[in-house]
């Protein structure tokens, strides 16, 4: 289980915040919708709290 977690689910999580990361970026510079950044932004934060459970019980698993 823990090399699942850190081979597979913890890249995957970084992959997902980057790439919403980079989709508010993209949409700052193309002076898009105030809503739309606004949305980004809630994503960008609930994928860095996902991400972050998945590092924990990654750190977890390969302790236990």
């Amino acid at each position: 289980m823990a090399d699942v977690l850190v081979y597979a689910l913890v890249p995957l999580a970084l992959f997902v915040v980057a790439g919403v990361l980079l989709a508010g970026f993209l949409n700052f510079a193309r002076g898009g919708s105030p809503q739309t950044s606004q949305k980004l932004m809630r994503w960008r934060v609930l994928m860095q709290f996902v991400a972050l459970v998945v590092i924990m019980l990654a750190i977890w698993a390969i302790r236990g």
